[in-house]
């Protein structure tokens, strides 16, 4: 990409705003190719928290929630929680309409992992995800604030440094998102109001392109539908499809769906490091101190190096083993984790999440797109879909 003077990359990426992780893919692939200036993008709105932390701070925080992480008693609430969650509010909105339904599935998920965070991490469940689908000020507040953390990382810093002065543009509707977290959350440490955010739209982000990507794959779903009929898991599950973890535990075939649809449509798609001291890359690349480096999660899982020819294909046997097993891809590779001491601690708490809803509504309905519905990723660190995704459900008779 052209770098000009003052304006930098600003006017090719603005340009290529509306495709903007394609374009960054073909850049990257003509070019082959946290520190404090990444908390000053991210702390106004997350705070002191894990996310935002270094050094002994974040090694304290993390040990913390790697210990509540790790507890079966957690562990168990959690599954508890999500199953409520499914059987006494997803399904009965679903099971609404007696014939087919539209519905938008990502402002679904969006509300169903909302009101899971905020029981499991407060104790209080908003009921976002109700029948009337309720105008939630929070949850448009997180929305706002994710557009204007990305909104930081593509202008020059000296631009949205004015704008925040000034109190206009993104940097006021900031302020504004902030002003309504504190109203929510005015009772929580500021690392519960962290969690809050991360949790909420990640795993939003992944059902949503999975469903996206399983609508539009009649095999793949015809395959997961097989495999839960092989393991028994419809004729032995008298309530709606609501699995527990034990019983989702030989779905290899939903578990590679959900890796190739994290792979092809990462939650994060950008993320942003910085040099504390000179180094250098594998690449043979020279690093500064102080050097930001801004990578492409999703240009990474579209790579034909890393994962060959058929990269762009959605492929969930690529993560099955001849032998029926789950292939292990280090997290180098498999990056929507992100990787090595900052590897994402509720990695094996999401898989749950999403495969406990996945099941759920796979086993009750056939879902098919919305025709001309075209699925544009938003403008924000959180790769969700800009007009949602419109689908139309359809009650299954297995």
């Amino acid at each position: 990409m052209t770098h000009y003077p003052l304006l930098g990359m600003l006017p090719q990426i603005l340009w290529n705003s509306w495709r903007i992780h394609d374009f960054l893919t073909e850049s990257l692939k003509r070019h082959g190719g946290t520190g404090p200036e990444f908390r000053e993008i991210f702390q106004e709105a997350f705070g002191d928290g894990i996310f935002t932390a270094d050094s002994d701070t974040w090694k304290y925080n993390r040990s913390l929630l790697h210990s509540l992480f790790k507890q079966r008693s957690f562990q168990m609430f959690l599954e508890k929680t999500i199953q409520n969650k499914v059987e006494t509010k997803l399904l009965p909105i679903l099971d609404n309409n007696d014939h087919v339904m539209v519905v938008d599935l990502q402002d679904v998920f969006c509300r169903f992992t909302f009101d899971n965070i905020c029981s499991i991490v407060m104790g209080h469940d908003p009921n976002c995800l109700s029948i009337d689908f309720p105008q939630v000020a929070c949850e448009k507040a997180f929305n706002e604030a994710e557009e204007s953390i990305f909104y930081r990382h593509i202008v020059p810093k000296c631009v949205w440094k004015l704008q925040k002065w000034l109190q206009i543009g993104q940097e006021k509707k900031m302020v504004e998102a902030c002003e309504t977290f504190d109203q929510f959350l005015y009772a929580c440490i500021e690392s519960k109001r962290e969690e809050l955010k991360i949790g909420r739209d990640t795993i939003a982000s992944a059902l949503t392109w999975f469903f996206w990507l399983v609508a539009t794959n009649p095999l793949v779903e015809a395959k997961i539908l097989e495999e839960m009929k092989d393991d028994n898991l419809v004729a032995n599950n008298n309530k709606k499809g609501v699995l527990c973890m034990e019983e989702m535990k030989n779905l290899v075939y939903l578990h590679g769906a959900i890796c190739e649809a994290l792979r092809l449509f990462p939650p994060i798609p950008i993320e942003r490091k910085q040099a504390i001291k000179a180094d250098i890359l594998p690449s043979g690349h020279r690093i500064d101190p102080n050097t930001v480096i801004l990578f492409s999660l999703y240009a990474m899982g579209r790579s034909e190096e890393i994962w060959g020819k058929d990269c762009l294909e959605f492929k969930p046997e690529r993560w099955i083993s001849e032998r029926g097993s789950i292939v292990y891809v280090p997290s180098y590779k498999f990056i929507s984790f992100n990787a090595g001491p900052r590897t994402c601690l509720g990695k094996d708490l999401s898989f749950i999440q999403m495969k406990m809803v996945a099941t759920s509504i796979l086993l009750n309905y056939r879902v098919q797109l919305v025709e001309g519905h075209a699925p544009n990723p938003s403008l924000s660190i959180v790769l969700l879909m800009k007009h949602g995704l419109k689908v139309r459900m359809t009650k299954r008779e297995i």
